[in-house]
């Protein structure tokens, strides 16, 4: 199991004593939120990129294990790095370039 930082804690420790509320954005906040998520999506333009077969094995199996299509994942992936969010995680699957 994966140790947690004091801020996990203190958020877990509330979780189990029944400490957390859920609450509704306000209105005006609610529909901010929806136009930021609606700009996020929006997907106006098309490339065209060139794989070796074993990466493209590879993307397939790691988005069948996010359960999403491997053409939003590769675009999530490209998301999340010019944002400065990707954080690399181990895959499950050994590479077919490994065996």
């Amino acid at each position: 199991m994966q140790k947690l930082d004091a801020y996990e804690e203190e958020i877990l420790a509330a979780y189990e004593q029944d400490g957390l509320r859920s609450l509704s954005p306000e209105k005006k906040d609610l529909s901010k939120f929806k136009a930021a998520a609606t700009a996020t999506f929006i997907k106006d333009k098309r490339i065209n990129i060139r794989l070796s077969t074993p990466d493209l094995m590879d993307i397939q199996a790691r988005a069948l294990e996010e359960g999403i299509p491997y053409q939003t994942f590769i675009a999530s992936i490209l998301h999340k790095y010019i944002s400065g969010r990707l954080a690399e995680k181990p895959s499950n699957l050994k590479s077919s370039a490994e065996s």
